[in-house]
């Protein structure tokens, strides 16, 4: 009697699995080259534009428009202004890499932060330190924002609290420490040890520390000296008495080629050095906290001499500032970053996955690596992203939520097709079924409400991640959280998160949709 042929097994063979493995890895590599080439032409595109940035403090996003203001009258283009491009670390990228040409920052941070000197240094030697970086710092603005601590003054007279020493007297006060500061060269570290602090910090956001003293919560905070809430909470600011803090005058940080390639915008931005002292400083800064007033009119009404109060307006109420001028473009970006970073996804994830799934080892080690891109902050990932491709903006924000889209992707789809009954695919084998056939019309159909699980999860994931590219310049309804954040403004903080969940919402719905229309397709398949 004849042996009838070992039936075969569902699946793909090793040659087959390595020649796709090849395609997915020239699929991804020629996807990149589109990316990085796209970026380029972007670049280019730009060449011809001002890009000046902002950290994520309402002082920055003021002098942000101050210096576009400044120059734009003498540009054939208008400015483009990237506004709350995070902390020091990434708006420095941005400029090293080119993502910016210009904006304005600190001298004690740019001698302690960014060159990383242990002491204060001369403008000279900054110039001469920033030099080979391609980066230059000129304007002196005219006033010295440096960092000190504050104190509710009712518990500072009590306690006899005048000074940073005076602090070491008392452990039981509680600070809260903007996490910037905690985390700088010149920061917590220095402080405590200068002055013996036994206190632990706790990180707030700068603009929250505010209500957080307020109400009570903490005792002590790091400010600015330029805060219009200073005096509006009735503040007493802690003598440096050991002399810890440098001095942190405003200047601006450019490019060197700014000069050559902006020459009269450049002339014209020489005319604010020394124009802004600290009081009109807290100025602009209260109106902009304490008032309402846009970043824009508060630069507008500064560089036209007119004074402080003058041309405010009401804030805008939640609803005015719900449904803002700004609110389909807004809601435009952030679709574009959540459809094109999980559509990607998708079409990586999902073949990775079939391919990977027959083979334990390399399934686990790919899962694996797509686990471990998930424990990488949002934050450092855009970071490394702005310093490899040479870009802010929305290629780094695309690729970051791409790879955070992955692994529910990836995992589900590896789910789905260890669900599938043994039987199901030995049956399609009885029928004479090859390995790629069984996948593609037993396997893989029976698996998608599972896979589709998985882009479900992604999506809502990658709504609510999005948020965070507003810290780069891609937009998005985090443009609204991160002003929110700087401004301590509850309304539009709100106004930002609210269209997200209700883009979230009415994912959860379609997808809820599909899955209904996939059950029922499936019973009638079985009818």
């Amino acid at each position: 009697m004849p042996i009838s042929p070992r039936p075969r097994q569902p699946g793909i063979r090793p040659r087959a699995l390595a020649g796709a493995l090849v395609h997915v890895l020239t699929l991804s590599l020629l996807l990149a080259a589109l990316l990085l080439a796209a970026a380029r032409d972007a670049r280019a595109a730009d060449a011809g534009t001002l890009r000046i940035g902002s950290k994520r403090f309402t002082e920055s996003y003021i002098l942000a428009e101050v210096l576009a203001q400044t120059a734009a009258p003498q540009l054939s283009r208008t400015p483009v202004v990237r506004q709350g491009l995070g902390n020091t670390a990434i708006v420095y990228e941005a400029l090293k890499s080119g993502g910016i040409d210009l904006y304005a920052e600190y001298t004690g941070t740019i001698a302690l932060e960014i060159l990383k000197s242990p002491q204060p240094l001369s403008r000279e030697a900054v110039q001469a330190a920033l030099q080979p970086l391609g980066l230059g710092m000129a304007i002196p603005l005219g006033f010295n924002d440096g960092y000190a601590f504050a104190m509710r003054a009712d518990d500072a007279k009590r306690l006899g609290v005048r000074s940073l020493s005076d602090l070491a007297r008392h452990p039981e006060l509680k600070l809260g420490l903007s996490n910037e500061f905690i985390g700088r060269a010149d920061g917590w570290r220095g402080v405590a040890a200068r002055y013996g602090l036994p206190q632990k910090p706790t990180g707030l956001d700068h603009g929250i520390a505010y209500d957080a003293i307020a109400a009570r919560q903490v005792d002590v905070i790091d400010i600015y000296t330029t805060d219009a809430k200073i005096e509006h909470l009735g503040l007493t600011v802690l003598d440096d008495d050991l002399g810890y803090f440098p001095r942190y005058d405003a200047a601006v940080l450019y490019r060197l080629d700014v000069p050559q390639r902006f020459p009269q915008a450049w002339a014209a931005l020489q005319k604010l050095e020394g124009r802004i002292d600290e009081d009109a400083m807290i100025g602009m800064n209260a109106r902009a906290e304490l008032q309402g007033a846009g970043f824009d009119v508060i630069a507008r009404d500064f560089l036209a001499g007119r004074g402080q109060g003058s041309g405010d307006a009401a804030s805008a109420g939640f609803l005015g500032k719900l449904f803002g001028p700004d609110l389909p473009r807004l809601a435009r970006q952030h679709l574009m970053l959540v459809a094109v970073s999980v559509g990607v996804a998708t079409l990586i994830g999902v073949p990775l996955a079939v391919w990977v799934f027959p083979h334990l080892r390399l399934r686990a080690l790919v899962l694996g690596a797509t686990g471990l891109l998930q424990t990488v902050p949002s934050l450092a990932l855009l970071a490394v992203l702005i310093s490899l491709l040479g870009a802010i903006g929305t290629l780094p924000a695309l690729i970051a939520l791409t790879l955070y889209s992955l692994l529910p992707i990836m995992r589900n789809a590896v789910a789905g097709l260890a669900e599938v009954p043994a039987g199901v695919k030995q049956a399609g084998t009885a029928l004479g079924m090859t390995g790629s056939q069984n996948l593609r019309l037993v396997q893989l159909p029976l698996a998608l409400p599972t896979l589709i699980a998985g882009v479900r999860t992604a999506t809502t994931i990658a709504i609510g991640t999005a948020t965070i590219a507003a810290f780069i310049g891609a937009g998005g309804f985090g443009e609204r959280i991160v002003t929110g954040l700087a401004l301590n403004d509850r309304a539009l903080l709100l106004a930002g998160a609210l269209p997200a969940a209700v883009l979230a919402l009415a994912s959860e719905a379609l997808f809820e949709a599909l899955e209904w229309l996939l059950r029922r397709r499936q019973r009638a398949a079985v009818a």
